[in-house]
């Protein structure tokens, strides 16, 4: 299995658990990683003068914080796309960074698709994963990746389908409600419809990561800088936004490309070992 992802924290917060899961169960999961992640806002402020308006040292902070995060979710490989800091965040729509010469949106599209396809030859994955058309929440990256690993799956012959991670809207609301009878949460829940969410008719395939969820909170502390995990009984984290995010016990997808056979509860179900 191969993830593609844009940003540093991206993995951890959308599959952490089905990686964990899939990794544990013996299969090679690759991961990999679009961009460093340079534009991030930065949550501890002992931190802060990493950032973009400063030092500009965030990309390689967070380089490091992505392999403890891998450490924490055991993936077999890990590759940065075109190699590592080729490709820089972008940003979101509209700001300066995104003009900057090795911007990933700013970047050639073909040429990217033609640097993951390399990867999917070289390691000829049967199943791979990444956003829906509107990169889960609109961020200009996700959206360029979500294009490029359309792409360059239609062209590697290993690949038997191709998944889109999406949050369920039925799951995030069951999560905001548990948030809000909590006592200790130290963040603000949202109001239903506040989260970016996916109907629940349009998910295909839900794999049960409950076993998985330390590994995959484990990973996203490993994020320090974008990431804060509370220490509260319900499970959620929230962003520099300070917006509390229910984790459920169940990650969710839509099947992009492929036949559906057996892949209700397994991304592999069905296919050919």
């Amino acid at each position: 299995m191969l993830l593609v992802h844009a940003h540093p924290d991206d993995e951890s917060i959308t599959t952490g658990g089905t990686i964990a899961r899939y990794a544990a169960e013996g299969a090679e999961v690759t991961v990999v990683t679009c961009t460093l992640g340079e534009e991030g806002e930065i949550i501890p402020p002992g931190l802060d003068q990493l950032g973009a308006w400063a030092g500009d040292q965030l990309g390689g902070y967070r380089a490091g914080e992505l392999a403890a995060a891998g450490s924490a979710l055991d993936w077999s490989a890990h590759r940065y796309l075109g190699g590592i800091g080729r490709w820089r965040d972008s940003g979101m729509a509209g700001t300066p960074s995104a003009e900057h010469p090795r911007a990933f949106l700013r970047g050639s599209a073909d040429e990217q698709a033609e640097q993951l396809l390399a990867v999917l030859d070289e390691l000829r994955p049967q199943v791979v994963v990444g956003y829906d058309a509107f990169g889960g929440y609109g961020h200009p990256d996700h959206i360029r990746a979500h294009e490029i690993t359309m792409s360059a799956a239609a062209r590697a012959t290993s690949v038997a389908r191709v998944f889109h991670t999406v949050f369920s809207a039925g799951a995030v609301a069951r999560g905001l409600a548990r948030l809000r009878e909590a006592a200790d949460v130290p963040f603000r829940v949202p109001a239903d419809g506040e989260l970016p969410t996916t109907p629940d008719e349009r998910i295909t395939t839900t794999i049960d990561v409950a076993a998985h969820l330390g590994a995959k909170f484990a990973a996203l502390r490993a994020h320090e800088t974008q990431v804060q995990v509370p220490g509260s009984r319900e499970p959620c984290f929230a962003l520099s936004n300070g917006i509390a995010q229910p984790v459920p016990p169940a990650e969710y997808f839509v099947l992009a490309r492929g036949d559906a056979a057996g892949s209700a509860t397994d991304l592999f179900g069905g296919l050919d070992p």
